[in-house]
């Protein structure tokens, strides 16, 4: 089938070829229309039909317009030839703006930001308490310059006032942002509470007759005993420093306080410390001293 088909057509093509193309079929006229004179291929009709050239100035001229040099283009610059592009077809009809929050919001958090000025020491809002000043004592060594009271940090209450000089202030509020806090997580909801043992009082360290005096006297330390989680769950250094879950949470956050004090102490330093983390800031020339 395939080479009958192909020799069709090379048959036709060959008929084709056979007529000359002074006798080759014209086109049949419109009815109506006139025929107009034919056409006959002269050399006067070749000369004027056939294209002039160029002059040699105008070719170069528009060589130049149609070939111009090529230069180099930087994909940055493409890139933002493109982005114009779609920026310019691109307009929205009217600017999108937010809308105004509500004045009783913004009354409400003017409201609580001068709260938070009027309640904060060492210049700090998230530290909040009362300046108290220079705090006197009969004992040598013992004594505040600029003692301030802590009532809470960051937002979590202590569980009682508590008397400490500004360094010792901010050195808790960075073990609670950096240590508690991401201790603890989502536990519970969260610290609620934390419980002092101790801050500022005037007597030798470990309460032993002879001993230095401690740096609870100088108001450069604090104990905490644990805390309370909001959904009212306690955790405490003397129940829950050995158990797994509990004790886990404990000592991350205890290993965090180890140089910002400048000195930690807990149950496993010495059995004075079996229920509470003893921080203070003591100016240790040696660095911190952990354990």
């Amino acid at each position: 089938m395939m080479r009958a088909a192909v020799l069709a057509v090379l048959l036709g093509a060959t008929a084709v070829s056979a007529f000359p193309v002074e006798t080759s079929l014209r086109p049949v006229a419109r009815p109506g229309s006139a025929e107009g004179p034919a056409l006959v291929a002269t050399d006067a009709l070749a000369s004027v039909l056939r294209p002039k050239a160029r002059p040699a100035a105008e070719e170069s001229t528009v060589v130049a317009i149609i070939a111009p040099e090529e230069t180099e283009v930087a994909p940055e610059a493409v890139a933002q030839e493109a982005i114009e592009v779609a920026s310019a077809s691109f307009v929205l009809p009217q600017a999108l703006r937010p809308l105004p929050r509500p004045k009783a919001i913004t009354e409400k958090a003017i409201q609580r930001r001068e709260m938070q000025q009027r309640g904060a020491v060492c210049g700090d809002p998230s530290i909040q308490g009362d300046d108290i000043g220079v705090v006197l004592a009969s004992t040598f060594g013992c004594g505040v310059d600029s003692a301030v009271k802590v009532k809470s940090v960051s937002g979590i209450a202590l569980s009682q006032p508590s008397t400490m000089d500004c360094q010792t202030a901010k050195a808790l509020k960075k073990w609670v942002d950096n240590g508690l806090t991401p201790a603890v997580g989502s536990k519970g909801g969260g610290v609620s509470k934390i419980q002092v043992m101790g801050h500022y009082v005037c007597r030798p360290r470990n309460n032993q007759a002879g001993n230095k005096i401690s740096e609870h006297g100088r108001g450069r330390a604090i104990g905490i005993g644990g805390f309370t989680l909001k959904d009212g769950t306690k955790v405490s250094v003397l129940s829950d420093w050995r158990t797994k879950s509990n004790g886990k949470i404990l000592k991350a956050a205890y290993s965090k306080a180890c140089g910002t004090f400048g000195t930690t102490l807990g149950p496993n330093a010495n059995r004075y410390h079996q229920d509470h983390f003893h921080f203070d800031t003591a100016r240790y020339r040696s660095g911190s001293y952990c354990k």
